[in-house]
């Protein structure tokens, strides 16, 4: 018996209403909208954050423990990025079915292989993730590992759209390699370009396309930079080739308009995720925007 034959078979005890639409409980934008691709109209799904907001920081609401109390799938990031918030949740609000190690309770970050592993963490490194950086939706390729797992825990949970989910996930993989090759056809002339960043999001969108992180804004994850900490790194993009310093729509950009003043780097907001802009509306757009962003920089 599979680690998840024992909720198949409790399920099976119990009648399926065949109009009723799974619930799905997706902490950010991109978990959203990869549940909609693979789900399509047998999913309702709520996402609790937003492309403005810093999920690191968002609060336990009332309101996320009514959808909770409902939902059949807790589908989030792990690594740690919704430890502030998703454990009072899951607590407070969430049946057994949806809690650590159960059917309903999905970390795509376990499914990927996870960059930047920490061998030790303590508070003087700031916001930093010793499973390894929790940001793996901005290599597209990760995305196709995460929904077949998504796709495997929508069929046990629901059996009985198994055959509707496979299909849309089958649908999914042929288009999104696809895209990928064809992004990374565009992205071509900006291999090897030179980036500054503010946090620490983008790795595995620059290990994707092949961009050089040369120094990042603040001096440790979480925390804002000091003037002294940005004449360092003024110091240290001195006579490199710099193409963009690269933001979320979440983040403060003081800092970054000080450099880009001194180094005359301009400061370029990416998406970072679904409805980061108003031309990003589902993952296809994010990454289509993104390159867009980059290759407008570079030129």
């Amino acid at each position: 018996m599979n680690k998840y034959a024992f909720f198949l078979l409790i399920l099976s005890f119990f009648p399926t209403a065949s109009i009723a639409k799974l619930e799905v409980f997706a902490c950010a934008p991109e978990w959203g909208a990869l549940a909609k691709e693979i789900g399509g109209e047998e999913v309702k799904v709520f996402t609790a954050s937003k492309a403005s907001q810093d999920i690191h920081h968002l609060r336990a609401k009332p309101s996320f423990l009514a959808k909770m109390r409902k939902t059949e799938l807790v589908f989030c990031t792990g690594a740690s990025l919704e430890s502030g918030w998703l454990p009072v949740l899951l607590q407070k609000a969430g049946s057994s079915k949806v809690q650590a190690g159960q059917v309903g309770h999905l970390l795509a970050s376990e499914y990927v292989e996870r960059l930047e592993h920490a061998e030790s963490v303590d508070r003087s490194m700031g916001d930093v993730h010793g499973e390894g950086n929790p940001h793996v939706h901005l290599n597209p390729n990760n995305l196709i590992l995460i929904a077949d797992e998504l796709a495997e825990r929508l069929s046990i949970l629901s059996p009985d759209k198994e055959m509707y989910f496979n299909n849309r996930l089958e649908n999914f993989k042929k288009n999104w390699q696809q895209y990928i090759e064809n992004w990374k056809q565009k992205a071509q002339s900006i291999n090897n370009k030179n980036v500054v960043v503010y946090h620490q999001n983008w790795i595995y969108l620059l290990n994707w396309l092949n961009i050089n992180r040369v120094t990042t804004l603040e001096p440790v994850p979480g925390i804002p930079p000091r003037i002294s900490h940005l004449e360092n790194v003024l110091a240290s993009v001195k006579n490199k080739d710099i193409s963009a310093i690269l933001l979320t729509p979440y983040q403060q950009n003081k800092a970054a308009t000080w450099l880009s003043e001194h180094a005359n780097i301009p400061v370029v907001t990416l998406p970072y995720t679904v409805g980061g802009s108003k031309n990003v509306t589902d993952l296809k757009s994010l990454f289509d925007e993104t390159l867009h962003l980059l290759l407008e920089a570079s030129t």
